[in-house]
């Protein structure tokens, strides 16, 4: 342990004068022939690491660099001639790594990533069934409040309206006073994730979403309510603004594959027109 701690001690020493080092082939660590340099080491510590956090981070490096150089030449002396050639092997993932890469730039710089929203509701019209929930949703306002300072009516009557008014009235109370006000955006949520954060227990979701407006409990501090301004139940068609963005994303992927397939399709039909291609007839018996 002591050998140990003496060795980070000295480890972060050289790390924190990294400036000192950084192109020293000083050797940290040997693997038979093979040998992990200062240089080399320093070129993969995170530059945001303190000396300490550095040399713990050096430390760890260091011995999963002794064991992948052990196991390897384990492997080495193991493995029969035939089962080390991997050229095969890297070809073929250097040649699908730099067409990847290819296709990648391409998609940057020519393929239209706009997806208007008519392609959007015409999507989701023509696949209704694909977007049946799994969960009860709602649009909805929670707001927990001082009970000193609760107005339940009050605050029921501003959270039911859409009045720019009593949007801007509610606001400004929720400011002043709430310790929690979210209006989740005006957007979808999952009702579990409103409804959890009140103390009341609701044991029938449905039936409580179909007959209540309001959630309204307490306990010996607070006031709460959740102001449910519209839900939907599971097994029922999503609202398009709750999978929008999903149907935006499948929009643009068969766009990509479409984009892609028609790119191959264009180079090798120019291949062919400027004759960088020859297929050669193959006998039945070489086959």
């Amino acid at each position: 342990m002591r050998k140990r701690l003496i060795y980070i001690v000295f480890l972060a020493l050289v790390l924190s004068a990294c400036s000192l080092f950084v192109e020293s082939d000083e050797p940290v660590a040997k693997v038979g022939n093979k040998v992990l340099t200062m240089k080399e080491l320093s070129g993969f510590i995170p530059n945001y690491l303190d000396a300490t956090d550095s040399s713990l981070w050096a430390d760890d490096y260091i011995k999963k660099w002794v064991q992948r150089e052990l196991l390897l030449q384990k492997a080495e002396d193991n493995l029969k001639a035939g089962m080390k050639d991997v050229s095969r092997e890297l070809e073929e993932y250097r040649n699908s790594l730099i067409v990847y890469r290819y296709k990648n730039e391409l998609m940057k710089q020519k393929m239209d990533t706009i997806v208007k929203d008519i392609d959007i509701q015409k999507y989701f019209n023509e696949h209704r069934e694909s977007f049946i929930l799994n969960r009860n949703i709602v649009k909805a306002i929670y707001i927990k409040v001082p009970l000193e300072v609760s107005s339940p009516e009050n605050l029921k009557n501003l959270c039911a309206s859409d009045a720019k008014d009593k949007v801007a009235r509610l606001n400004e109370y929720c400011v002043s006073y709430a310790k929690a006000y979210d209006r989740f955006n005006d957007q979808w949520v999952a009702a579990d994730m409103v409804l959890k954060n009140t103390p009341v227990v609701i044991t029938d979701q449905d039936n409580f979403l179909q007959r209540n407006r309001f959630s309204e409990s307490s306990d010996m501090n607070y006031y709460y309510i959740v102001c449910i301004r519209d839900y939907r139940l599971s097994g029922q068609v999503s609202p398009i603004e709750y999978v929008q963005n999903d149907i935006r994303n499948l929009i643009l992927s068969k766009q990509k594959i479409e984009f892609l397939k028609q790119i191959e399709k264009d180079i090798y039909k120019e291949g062919l027109d400027k004759n960088k291609v020859k297929i050669y007839k193959i006998k039945n018996n070489r086959l």
